[in-house]
């Protein structure tokens, strides 16, 4: 064999061997292209889900705890007696309006009796600007414990219990839970451990500040501010037997 011919076949070997290096290397470099390319990509989505995490960690507490049986709008007013009945009393008031008490402490005897009857039904809207006013937590924290009643079955008897034993309106005895709870004695089958926590706890807190916001939109800036079917009521000479005798009328009874 000619020197020329080896000198090709070395040369065709040697082009061979530097093609076979260049491919591995092309292979080494798709190689770490690829594993570079999985790791941004874990990368991404590990990115990806922690924005999804943060954002659900960011996302604001679900909707305010409501007492059941609430109504309205939104749900801020809480109903007592049938839903049929013929009549609708519509009641704003505040746990620490002097005014308030004297409402109930005139009226609260028939309009239960009016109720029992199923020929009226109130809907009570709880304010507590009166915290606002003077210093103190009273009104929402009986508005709270009212709701909290609520749940277990017995607004109406908590309800009339706050009433009777209202301190004077500077006198923020509302503000003390332990008092609320103790007050809730007196009726049968409130005070439970579910009820006791309720209270201490603020569970309707927030629902006590949206019931105040929708007083502040309502229109009427005083308590109690007492309708019926939607005609708002003069309480000067309002008495117990007229707001009978209209309720009746309204009933055909």
């Amino acid at each position: 064999m000619s020197q020329k011919n080896r000198d090709g076949k070395r040369t065709a070997r040697e082009r061979m061997i530097e093609e076979r290096q260049r491919q591995a290397r092309r292979e080494e470099r798709r190689k770490r292209l690829l594993t570079v390319g999985a790791v941004v990509g874990v990368l991404v989505v590990a990115g990806v889900v922690g924005v999804v995490v943060q954002n659900i960690r960011s996302t604001p507490d679900g909707p305010v705890a409501t007492p059941p049986g609430a109504v309205g709008e939104e749900r801020t007013v809480i109903p007592v007696g049938p839903e049929g009945a013929p009549a609708t009393l519509t009641v704003y008031e505040d746990f620490r309006c002097p005014a308030c008490a004297n409402f109930e402490g005139t009226f609260a005897e028939t309009v239960n009796a009016l109720q029992d009857e199923g020929l009226l039904r109130v809907e009570y809207h709880l304010a507590s600007f009166i915290d606002r006013n003077v210093p103190g937590n009273g009104s929402k924290r009986a508005a709270n414990a009212a709701a909290c009643a609520q749940e277990a079955g017995h607004f109406r008897e908590y309800h009339d219990v706050l009433y009777a034993n209202q301190p004077a309106e500077t006198d923020d005895a509302f503000g003390d839970n332990e008092h609320l709870i103790e007050l809730a004695g007196q009726v049968d089958g409130l005070v439970t451990d579910e009820f006791r926590e309720c209270v201490t706890g603020g569970r309707y807190a927030e629902w006590v500040t949206a019931s105040q916001e929708e007083f502040d939109k309502s229109g009427y800036n005083s308590t109690p501010t007492v309708l019926l079917d939607g005609e708002q009521l003069g309480l000067g000479g309002l008495t117990p037997e007229s707001l009978e005798e209209r309720v009746r009328e309204k009933a055909g009874a």
